[in-house]
């Protein structure tokens, strides 16, 4: 069992000092707000994610002593067999407990379980490492979360103060692959989330994928085009989405053009940096008004065989990160593709509570692939399937154009 137990908990301690140095810049305000009901309060992450590891793992150590009991109420978020839970939208009136007491809560959780899992079987320890990467994702929503919250303040505060140098033009071309059968989906060991098993074979035409992502400079040439008022280029849920919400540019840019919210607070736009906080339906568009395509999954998966996934502009410490157009196909921004999030020929839903993981979410959302400067290095992989819905776009999303060879 050591042999299990000691490189995972050396991952669990990494992944909680994480998530505490990513709050350490942030008043108990400012952890305890919440931007809109998609978002979460930077202390509800530290919180859910330390009910996690409580609820599925610890809950079933002799002698365990729970935390605090009313805190399973607060901190689920959508795990119905968990029991009931606050409402979503309602998670920034969450004043009690403290940023501080939510702290004290993680020291309980990080020390009953360092000490529970050298004893811990096969299934416990799975549910460890499960825990884990769900706790990098709550890593990059709280990152997220935190940009949404103060773009809502006027007086657009610094999550921290230092914004890396703006990135040089990065010249462009067309990566050729062939056809054929293609294997997709997790393979081999190593973990990997439900949705992303089980492997199989997909049938590709050859095509084209570009070497680099859309920039801020190509974005502005679509909107100079008048790309936000032409319908031909959208689709028809698009559409409707830009004329009633008045979208006329990406989100956080503001109305001069040239100045972006950032976590690093306003910031001159970067001209040859990625362009982010798309939605999918803008990314549909521009690909449509570029006479290309976005890709499909599995064109995206095939392309990214051989990739190093944690290669690129990704998360390794608090910092106000953003795009700056790094090589490869991992990094900087999250990539829409054409595919929607629909279960794999095979999948079956894990029995238990931690079935509720993915597969129910199996619905009207749309595949992104790759990584972001949010993502925290070696989380990602070629398989993983990120998912949000069209309309959505306060992640680092980004565009990377496909077409037919």
């Amino acid at each position: 069992m050591a042999t299990i137990a000691d490189p995972l908990l050396a991952a669990f301690h990494a992944t909680r000092a994480l998530s505490a140095a990513l709050v350490a810049p942030l008043s108990d305000a400012d952890a305890s707000a919440q931007s809109m009901p998609d978002a979460s309060p930077a202390k509800w992450h530290l919180a859910h994610t330390s009910w996690f590891f409580e609820a599925f793992v610890l809950a079933a150590v002799p002698g365990y002593r729970v935390f605090d009991p009313a805190f399973a109420y607060l901190f689920n978020s959508y795990y119905e067999a968990a029991g009931p839970r606050h409402p979503r939208a309602a998670r920034g009136l969450l004043t009690r407990p403290s940023l501080a007491q939510v702290l004290d809560w993680r020291a309980h959780v990080d020390a009953a379980l360092a000490a529970a899992l050298p004893g811990l079987d096969a299934a416990a320890c799975d549910l460890v490492e499960l825990g884990i990467n769900h706790e990098q994702q709550h890593q990059e929503l709280l990152l997220t979360d935190i940009l949404d919250l103060f773009a809502a303040n006027p007086l657009a505060p610094a999550y921290l103060p230092d914004a890396p140098p703006a990135p040089a033009l990065r010249a462009r071309h067309w990566q050729a692959h062939g056809g054929g059968i293609v294997r997709i989906g997790h393979q081999g060991t190593g973990f990997a989330f439900d949705c992303e098993t089980p492997a199989h074979d997909v049938l590709l035409r050859p095509f084209q994928l570009a070497s680099t992502l859309i920039t801020n400079a190509e974005w502005q040439a679509f909107i100079a085009d008048g790309g936000y008022r032409d319908p031909r280029l959208w689709l028809s849920d698009g559409w409707a989405w830009v004329q009633r919400e008045g979208i006329a540019a990406p989100l956080r840019w503001q109305p001069d053009g040239e100045t972006v919210m950032t976590l690093a607070g306003l910031q001159p736009l970067r001209p040859h940096a990625p362009v982010t906080h798309i939605s999918f339906y803008e990314a549909d568009a521009f690909a449509s008004w570029a006479g290309a395509r976005l890709p499909t999954e599995a064109e995206w998966e095939h392309a990214a065989k051989g990739a190093d996934p944690g290669a690129g502009n990704q998360l390794d410490a608090p910092a106000a990160v953003m795009p700056l157009g790094s090589p490869g196909l991992f990094g900087d921004c999250w990539q829409w593709t054409a595919s929607s999030f629909r279960p794999y020929p095979g999948f079956r839903i894990p029995a238990g509570a931690v079935g509720e993981y993915n597969g129910k979410f199996m619905s009207g959302q749309m595949v992104l692939k790759g990584a972001s400067c949010a993502t925290p290095r070696g989380s990602s992989r070629a398989s993983v399937r990120n998912f949000f819905y069209p309309a959505q776009r306060w992640q680092f999303t980004g565009v990377r154009l496909a077409k037919d060879a």
